[in-house]
């Protein structure tokens, strides 16, 4: 028999919250604008994420301005600068 609660869950254990992922909601709509064209692009271009990395780039900056969540740098959400950018693709040819 496992020592966890209901559903496997650990009893008298404080849950620790992931790094990474939790965040607060937009309750005031501020970045509703950068959203929907973010949703707007994966639509138009079937869910195809990376032709839309423009619109989820200017969506992240918006909720770190708005303290939506943790101020980080864009190159270690996976967007790198247009300098690094050009050299990995002289790199592939």
């Amino acid at each position: 028999m496992s020592a966890g609660g209901a559903f496997g869950g650990n009893r008298g254990l404080r849950p620790v919250p992931p790094e990474k992922g939790i965040f607060p909601l937009d309750h005031l709509h501020e970045c509703d604008t950068e959203k929907k064209e973010y949703l707007n692009c994966l639509k138009t271009c079937g869910h195809k994420s990376e032709k839309c990395r423009q619109f989820s780039k200017k969506y992240l900056q918006c909720r770190m301005e708005k303290n939506l969540m943790a101020k980080q740098d864009l190159s270690e959400l996976g967007f790198r600068k247009p300098s690094e950018m050009e050299a990995s693709v002289g790199n592939e040819l």
